[in-house]
């Protein structure tokens, strides 16, 4: 589970604390809340996305805590934004329909590209034949240095300036 605020880390906490069918991770986010406001506790719906805003030809498929960069890179593209919040099991029923009504699919997460939330979409789209491309934006397979969130997300293009340029450059090509 990937959680994009502090009230879903909680709710996700929750979810996997009372799930009896095997095993449970959530990915617990670096860093300090963005001031969510708390919900009570509930379990959430496995392996289901939440689509936080209609938009035209690319869907930007969010993992975890970068939502807010998202979200402003999807207002200024147009795009359709989910929060994905389970990596497995991947909502794929949400992902082959929006493979559908878009003309490309935007992977977002704050953790390494190869091996991540990314690599499982890409995965799914080549096993259900889903004819659409995909980008897959992240961390690169390599030592991070030290900074704060805001540093890094900069100086690796996942501020939401960086992910709409990494997005238009790849549509350039």
């Amino acid at each position: 589970m990937t959680p994009s605020d502090e009230n879903e880390c909680r709710q996700m906490l929750y979810t996997g604390y009372h799930y009896q069918d095997g095993p449970s991770a959530v990915r617990y986010p670096r860093g300090t809340g963005i001031g969510t406001p708390l919900a009570p506790l509930q379990s959430l719906p496995l392996g289901k996305g939440v689509v936080k805003r209609q938009g035209e030809k690319l869907a930007i498929l969010n993992f975890g805590t970068l939502l807010p960069e998202a979200a402003a890179a999807a207002e200024a593209l147009n795009a359709t934004l989910v929060d994905m919040r389970f990596v497995k099991p991947l909502d794929e029923a949400l992902i082959a329909e929006l493979s559908t009504r878009h003309e490309a699919l935007i992977t977002l997460e704050e953790g390494a590209i190869k091996g991540g939330a990314g690599s499982g979409v890409n995965e799914l789209v080549m096993a259900k034949r889903l004819r659409i491309p995909v980008l897959n934006i992240g961390l690169p397979d390599e030592f991070i240095p030290q900074g704060t969130q805001d540093e890094i997300r900069h100086d690796y293009l996942l501020d939401a300036e960086g992910i709409q340029q990494q997005i238009a450059a790849w549509l350039a090509q």
